[in-house]
């Protein structure tokens, strides 16, 4: 089957939970969450979940666990913490949750981030693949770089992801 028969046979309302990683936002300036949740409310996607979490590893891990555990959740986004400071560990606690790695994710993702800020997009560390029976997303917290995400990556493939992860 072609891709665009895969596509079109795939859900059309993917079932989200989306985490924003900050030590500094709350939901009333969380910009990258709020884009998040927009974007996929016009495409016609559910957002069954939304949470803020400090930049603990901890407290992420606990944070995945539940959204993971959910049952009525198709794929789960996270933004924020993936750079290179002392306090970004989003990257390494998202990690360990990926069964499967989707490399080719993260990689265009930097090469779409170096036709749009140049070589700063090498410090990004954005990164998906399947955990747990569900499609797992980590991309910077900037409301450009949650923009770009959404718009080129996430928005064009996240039906095909999990309906190719449900053999539907």
């Amino acid at each position: 089957m072609a891709v665009h028969e895969h596509k079109e046979r795939g859900k059309k309302s993917i079932r989200c939970f989306v985490i924003t990683v900050s030590d500094t936002r709350d939901e009333t300036t969380d910009t990258s969450g709020q884009t998040i949740k927009k974007f996929l409310a016009a495409e016609g996607h559910e957002t069954h979940g939304y949470r803020i979490v400090k930049d603990e590893p901890a407290d992420i891990e606990a944070l995945l666990n539940e959204a993971l555990g959910h049952s009525g959740v198709d794929a789960v986004i996270v933004n924020g913490g993936t750079g290179i400071a002392p306090r970004d560990g989003t990257y390494e606690v998202v990690s360990r949750f990926l069964e499967k790695k989707l490399d080719g994710f993260g990689e265009i993702f930097r090469y779409l981030s170096y036709l749009d800020i140049g070589s700063a997009a090498v410090m990004s560390r954005a990164a998906a693949g399947t955990a747990r029976g569900k499609v797992l997303i980590s991309v910077p917290g900037s409301s450009g770089a949650v923009t770009l995400a959404m718009e080129k990556l996430i928005l064009p493939e996240i039906r095909h992801m999990v309906s190719q992860l449900q053999g539907k």
